[in-house]
């Protein structure tokens, strides 16, 4: 898979990079919201909201008006919730597990037609780098999904301590007003393991926690 993607990164910079118009380079602000989990960590768990802000630049393709890349830095949240209450109220928790990331998504871009109001689609990689890592309410019985926790003879290898760098792939789709004003909703497929501390949690699974992220966002490029 690594070599696949790699591969792929490479020819779709050897095709586009003798076309890429760097003087025609129009740049943007984006704000939006994120709805995100976490496969296979913190059972139960429940998904958390959170927001996206950054800036952006979309380099054109070619001469025809249609095809770019667009690298953005935002701000990002992801992360996930938990919660476990019994009728008694015994070991209950409201639980969130909130990562904030410094991200980086380039994707290479491409409008359904040369129209100034078109639909358009896209892909490509997103680099997330952890600015900061907090947990509320973390369960009684669990205390080593504390990224702080301190490993104990019992819990020699747990650790819910987020990975501070993370890598996923993202598809998207979205409209575009007179090429301006974007609407576009975007999910990325995490492939990195989140908390890798968190070995053989929850219930004997070692399988890998990757984060995934559906996000919804507006973007303003100026002309």
């Amino acid at each position: 898979m690594k070599k696949f993607l790699l591969a792929s990164a490479m020819a779709l910079s050897t095709m586009s990079f003798a076309q890429i118009d760097l003087k025609s380079t129009r740049f943007g602000v984006s704000v939006g919201g994120d709805y995100s989990g976490v496969k296979n960590a913190h059972n139960p768990s429940g998904k958390r909201f959170s927001v996206q802000a950054g800036v952006l630049a979309q380099i054109p393709l070619g001469s025809e008006n249609q095809f770019f890349i667009q690298p953005e830095v935002q701000y990002y949240g992801a992360g996930e919730t938990g919660k476990n209450k019994d009728s008694k109220g015994a070991d209950g928790y409201d639980a969130v597990y909130a990562n904030n990331y410094l991200s980086v998504p380039i994707s290479f871009k491409a409008y359904f037609s040369e129209s100034e109001s078109e639909f358009f689609g896209l892909i490509g990689p997103r680099f997330n780098f952890l600015l900061s890592q907090k947990v509320k309410n973390a369960p009684i019985s669990r205390p080593y999904y504390d990224p702080d926790f301190q490993p104990t003879a019992e819990n020699p290898q747990l650790n819910g301590k987020a990975k501070g760098f993370n890598f996923a792939i993202g598809l998207g789709v979205g409209y575009s007003y007179k090429r301006q004003l974007e609407l576009t909703a975007r999910y990325d497929f995490g492939l990195s393991n989140t908390y890798p501390g968190l070995t053989y949690e929850p219930k004997g699974s070692d399988k890998k926690k990757s984060e995934q992220v559906l996000s919804l966002s507006l973007s303003y490029i100026f002309k």
